[in-house]
């Protein structure tokens, strides 16, 4: 039952593409319809990801779901780029790194069977890569707090810390996922009923676009929606536009918890912290190079505090290799502190 309502709801997705493109519907109503769409997009994700993750093993099935859950992250990322909104940028994709370390990751936990094995090793890599970034984000951070913070000065410090984070996630995830593709030649046979890898790929790849297109509907009422509720341009970005981008690994990562399958569920959600750290932000980086406005990775410090700690508390919980419904109910309630935090101290 709970799964016909998933495929039926798909159809918000074109209904809200459709009310945007043909209607004078007002911004706040467009924020609520893209949001509500993307709920069903983020579950196809996540079920193409289970069948897919049948023929490559968790380690692949987790890269392969944080990387095409990470598309509206860098899609947002560029549009606020070119509109020259720098805050909107930094804060978005400091917010994905940091919801997805506790939000996702500690939700995953409280929804999957307690006291399931995790793998340990890839997960601590990742972990890391995240703190390696946050340490890397110190340098064009501190030159922008001696002055404007967007400044050529600043940008030209960005381009090297991008660069070297941007090899070493290449570096570190391609000798991963070499060994990850060990562990599926072990993998058991998938199992009846499951999808075809290229099917599961191209489902992937149709409700990635989808989720994309939706999402940027979405950045575009955010102002609207801001005005309406009265929370800073900041405030959305570091929490609202990071959830609604995090979206295909929320739900993907929670529901595939739910079926017992924790090591791909746990892959998905800090995995994708690494990808958003070391890959989208880079990448934007660089990208914003060919606009007129470009992007210096001046975060603010709250923001490098958020990271630091969330990478922390998470590293603390992967340690034993097992999924513990109590330390997932600590790192939400940890989210939920940073958000306070971002609320009453998030200035410079």
């Amino acid at each position: 039952m709970v799964q016909k309502l998933l495929w039926g709801s798909l159809l918000l997705a074109p209904a809200t593409i459709l009310v945007d493109k043909a209607t004078d519907a007002g911004d706040v109503t467009l924020f609520v319809l893209a949001a509500v769409a993307l709920i069903p997009l983020a579950w196809l994700i996540g079920e193409a990801t289970e069948h897919a993750a049948e023929h490559t093993g968790p380690g692949i099935g987790g890269f392969l779901n944080a990387s095409f859950g990470n598309a509206p992250e860098l899609m947002v990322a560029l549009f606020a780029v070119g509109a020259n909104l720098p805050v909107v940028v930094r804060g978005s994709l400091s917010g994905s790194v940091i919801s997805n370390l506790l939000l996702v990751y500690g939700v995953t936990q409280i929804a999957g069977p307690d006291g399931a094995r995790i793998d340990r090793r890839s997960l601590l890599v990742q972990v890391g890569l995240v703190g390696v970034a946050v340490v890397a984000f110190v340098i064009p951070a501190a030159i922008g707090y001696t002055g404007p913070p967007e400044r050529h000065a600043v940008v030209v410090a960005s381009v090297p810390v991008a660069i070297v984070l941007l090899l070493l996630y290449l570096a570190v995830v391609g000798r991963n996922l070499r060994r990850h593709r060990e562990d599926a030649r072990e993998h058991e046979e998938p199992s009846e009923g499951t999808w075809s890898l290229a099917t599961a790929l191209a489902v992937l790849a149709a409700a990635t676009g989808a989720t994309a297109w939706v999402s940027e509907i979405l950045v575009h009422s955010l102002h609207a929606f801001a005005e309406e509720v009265g929370l800073s341009e900041f405030f959305i970005a570091v929490v609202i536009v990071a959830i609604v981008g995090n979206a295909a690994e929320h739900g993907g990562a929670i529901l595939i918890a739910r079926g017992g399958k924790m090591r791909l569920a746990t892959e998905i959600a800090i995995s994708s912290s690494a990808q958003v750290a070391l890959l989208v932000v880079p990448v934007v980086t660089l990208l914003s190079l060919l606009f007129s406005h470009r992007l210096a990775l001046a975060f603010r410090w709250s923001e490098l505090v958020a990271m630091a700690g969330a990478t922390i508390l998470v590293a603390g919980t992967v340690w034993d290799g097992r999924s513990r419904r109590k330390e997932g109910a600590f790192l939400v309630a940890a989210y939920a502190a940073a958000v306070l935090g971002f609320l009453f101290g998030g200035g410079r």
